[in-house]
């Protein structure tokens, strides 16, 4: 059976947009999958870090997020980059 095009799946390495709240430096790259790290700032000045890169599946995924929770990070948001068909 063909897939759909669109069809995605839990084994599948896909992009990843994952902002918390706070700041982490450039040197934390490794433990989060080599994912870039960029820093925001709202007009109120709260402090945002964006995390964005390719995860390899879902279990990596949770497992980033598990490190993001064991770092008492606040989740602000996780975004699928929609893949390229």
């Amino acid at each position: 059976m063909k897939k759909p095009k669109n069809h995605l799946a839990v084994d599948q390495p896909l992009e990843y947009q994952i902002k918390v709240q706070g700041r982490l430096e450039e040197r934390w790259s490794h433990w989060f999958e080599d994912m870039k790290i960029t820093i925001e700032r709202d007009s109120p000045g709260t402090t945002f870090t964006v995390l964005t890169g390719v995860i390899t599946d879902q279990a990596a995924l949770h497992g980033l997020l598990n490190r993001i929770r064991d770092l008492n990070l606040l989740l602000i948001s996780v975004q699928l980059i929609e893949p390229n068909h």
